[in-house]
């Protein structure tokens, strides 16, 4: 069966069995596909809110997979976690039931909206989307969204909306996004990462050329940034309407007169010479201001006033996991953020350098093997910045050590770095160092947040520290 006929079999009546439903992008197309009329189940592996909200919808969820689990589905879909020795997928094709990458479920439902903003990039992608989604809804055309983090207004990841607009975050990793049918597509920046699975950039940059290619020539368009060699050069010579976004007049869309005010970009939005509107951000640092253009040009593209930009943007107060505050310990305030690749990490650090702490503390915890053994002196630059450094051990994610790599190699080439085998060492040092005046910084894609969950909440007398 090929996407497209995917696409027709995704009609009332049709039984679509989604494993791995409770998951970030999969639960949104649960309820998508509930809303269509077709005949929902799934199963996860643990109980959540998710979960539980599905089943409110009348989903039923499964805990746990088993090889009948698929049993009278006219179709499987499955997250990227969801491999071919998971049962469920097994017992499917062992009873010659299609399966189905979510991505392709994705793609297949596009084609339904008249406005389908997939933003894609190597950093960026979820406060871009975002910060698309709060001035789509600051135009009031309820918006359909699916974001790889939670959005405070949505109270959620996801939402599900009744209007004419899909916003995605769209992800290279395994080339998920080639599945998806944008009529704007957004390129933040590109940098080699993910190199478990591409040989290198160049391999990297191939593929976003194919996503940008995907955009209907007569009428889509290709947000780019101006200010990112790499973008530019991937996009040289592409039959697509392109629409730029930067720093400078060189780009469509760009800023003018842009000040801080307590670290918060204050910028006019311009473009062709026109000041369109005033932006006020909620959320510091000149990569938000990036961000900002970015979301700004993408929802321009669909017709959103400068009105509804303005006020989308200033609305936006973060997602959670970027530049979180999670609170305070012994004076020190605690922040938490997704930075995973070294680009992230110098973003971060630039900015944490401008907000007036005595002193800096990031308390690191790298995410996959590849990714370290691949970027290690990348990693070693950035993390020599902060005025004391904390490396806790590699989180595996998807992957098995075969590189022979520990965090302990890179606290070894950092002056004063200090190794913590487990978040609860890290958590321990932490509260040691903490003292007022201080940015604790915890940075990762793992379960790092946890050191700075459990340092806000701790007291003199007692605290559980994660392990």
């Amino acid at each position: 069966m090929t996407v497209s006929e995917l696409k027709c079999c995704l009609k009332p009546g049709c039984r679509a069995h989604l494993v791995g439903i409770g998951g970030v992008s999969m639960a949104p197309l649960a309820e998508v596909l509930h809303g269509l009329g077709v005949v929902v189940t799934g199963s996860d592996m643990k109980e959540s809110r998710t979960v539980e909200h599905l089943r409110s919808l009348g989903i039923p969820v499964a805990i746990g997979h088993f090889a009948e689990g698929a049993k009278g589905a006219d179709l499987v879909i499955r997250t990227a976690a969801v491999h071919d020795d998971n049962p469920e997928i097994a017992g499917a094709r062992e009873a010659g039931i299609p399966v189905y990458e979510r991505a392709q479920a994705w793609g297949a439902l596009m084609s339904d909206y008249k406005h389908a903003l997939c933003i894609s990039g190597t950093h960026g992608k979820t406060t871009t989307t975002s910060m698309c989604t709060h001035i789509v809804m600051a135009a009031q055309m309820d918006p359909t969204v699916m974001i790889g983090g939670t959005l405070p207004l949505l109270h959620a990841g996801h939402r599900v909306g009744k209007g004419d607009t899909i916003i995605l975050e769209s992800c290279e990793y395994c080339n998920s996004f080639l599945s998806f049918r944008p009529t704007t597509a957004v390129i933040l920046d590109i940098e080699a990462d993910h190199l478990d699975f591409f040989k290198d950039l160049a391999d990297v940059e191939n593929s976003f050329r194919r996503f940008a290619d995907l955009v209907p020539a007569e009428d889509g368009v290709v947000v780019a940034n101006a200010d990112d060699r790499n973008t530019m050069d991937t996009l040289d010579g592409i039959n697509r309407h392109m629409f730029t976004f930067g720093m400078g007049d060189y780009a469509d869309v760009y800023c003018e007169n842009l000040e801080y005010v307590n670290g918060n970009g204050h910028f006019d939005l311009m473009q062709e010479g026109k000041k369109l509107a005033r932006i006020e951000l909620s959320v510091p640092g000149r990569h938000n201001v990036e961000n900002a253009l970015a979301a700004a040009a993408a929802t321009l593209t669909i017709g959103v006033s400068p009105e509804a930009i303005a006020a989308g943007l200033h609305a936006y107060r973060g997602a959670e996991r970027r530049f979180q505050c999670k609170g305070e310990y012994n004076g020190a305030m605690i922040y938490d953020d997704y930075a995973h690749h070294p680009g992230e990490l110098h973003v971060l650090l630039d900015t944490a350098k401008t907000l007036g702490y005595e002193r800096v503390i990031c308390a690191f915890q790298p995410h996959t093997y590849t990714r370290t053994k691949a970027l290690f002196s990348d990693f070693v630059q950035e993390l020599k910045r902060p005025d004391i450094t904390l490396l806790a051990e590699i989180y595996a994610a998807r992957e098995k050590n075969t590189v022979g790599i520990s965090s302990r190699d890179i606290a070894e080439c950092i002056p004063g770095a200090i190794y913590c085998p487990t978040l609860a060492d890290v958590t321990a040092r932490l509260k040691e160092l903490a003292r007022p005046g201080d940015l604790i910084l915890t940075v990762g894609a793992g379960d790092i947040y946890q050191v700075g969950e459990a340092l806000a909440g701790m007291t003199e007398e007692t605290q559980t520290l994660p392990s």
